[in-house]
């Protein structure tokens, strides 16, 4: 048996895009079959590649939306780190990471719902999408990331 407490955890970037109703964007991601859960965006951050422009791709990429339909007010002062579950440990991101080390922005959405769109990237992520007030957050999660949710909440409360 690997020991896989060993492995590095994946750099990563997660955005908290918020509308003018102070209502947070979740997606139901295409792949988790086991559950009614929900999720900001987020992913994984290139060699090489900046914080702010990795998070604006990854909210390209995830929904669709635009940089200029978002402004990134804020960003979390430490990263946040969460290890997958021992079922999904060696098996996710072919088996090189034990979970990971996220820094979180926020984002002023300036668009139109109709500035989304799940499908802008192929394959996509989210099979669809709502918005969620914030506090509901720690609840729609998969378990494992509730802390990580629960912290980004709290460190952004008073800018949503």
């Amino acid at each position: 048996m690997k020991d896989l407490s060993n492995l590095p955890y994946r750099p990563c970037v997660g955005i908290m895009l918020v509308n003018a109703d102070g209502k947070v964007f979740v997606g139901k991601r295409i792949d988790n079959r086991e559950g009614d859960w929900w999720q900001m965006p987020q992913g994984g951050v290139d060699d090489d590649e900046d914080l702010k422009a990795a998070a604006h791709r990854e909210l390209w990429e995830e929904t669709g939306v635009a940089e200029r339909h978002v402004t990134f007010i804020s960003q979390t002062r430490e990263e946040l780190l969460y290890d997958l579950p021992e079922e999904l440990m060696g098996k996710l991101w072919g088996g090189k990471y034990r979970g990971q080390r996220q820094y979180w922005f926020l984002g002023r959405f300036e668009g139109s719902d109709a500035d989304i769109d799940l499908n802008a990237h192929r394959p996509p992520e989210f099979s669809e999408w709502k918005w969620v007030e914030s506090e509901l957050l720690p609840d729609i999660i998969v378990p494992f990331k509730k802390r990580v949710y629960r912290a980004v909440l709290e460190e952004f409360r008073e800018l949503i």
